[in-house]
């Protein structure tokens, strides 16, 4: 499991003072989930990490090993739903969880001796650090809340 931290200041802010208000958090969240599902959904199009770095293409082996019947994209073998279609997110009272039911999707978003990263969720798998974009995407839900 990966744990997403965020850095940026008034997003911290804006959570904290809907915490404080004793708001409803629950639609709140469900938006952050709705919007980080979207922007990650949106990866696989871009093949872009959140940091806005082209995701390393396949290597020579890998496009032999992949189905001659399936989607030939990257992270898509495809016909079986792959990683794209497990992706969901869980409101938990103040908390969001977004990621993807398959366990291979961290090989992907962490990289792997044999295997080029290829972020998804996280700017720095190490540290959990959000891409900028998604904390700003973040902070859009959440002054909309303020409001």
């Amino acid at each position: 499991m990966i744990s997403i931290e965020i850095t940026n200041q008034p997003v911290i802010d804006a959570l904290n003072k809907l915490i404080r208000s004793s708001q409803d958090m629950h639609p709140i969240m469900d938006a952050i989930g709705m919007t980080m599902e979207s922007r990650v959904s949106d990866r696989f199009e871009t093949k872009t990490d959140p940091s806005g770095k082209a995701w390393a293409p396949w290597k020579p082996s890998t496009e032999k090993s992949y189905p001659k019947d399936g989607n030939r994209k990257l992270l898509d073998r495809g016909p079986l739903p792959g990683m794209l279609a497990s992706l969901s997110y869980q409101v938990d009272g103040d908390s969001v969880f977004d990621g993807f039911g398959q366990p291979y999707a961290e090989w992907h978003e962490r990289g792997t001796g044999k295997m080029e990263r290829r972020g998804l969720l996280t700017a720095d798998p190490v540290s959990g650090i959000l891409g900028t974009g998604d904390e700003d995407a973040i902070y859009k839900v959440l002054s909309a809340a303020l409001r």
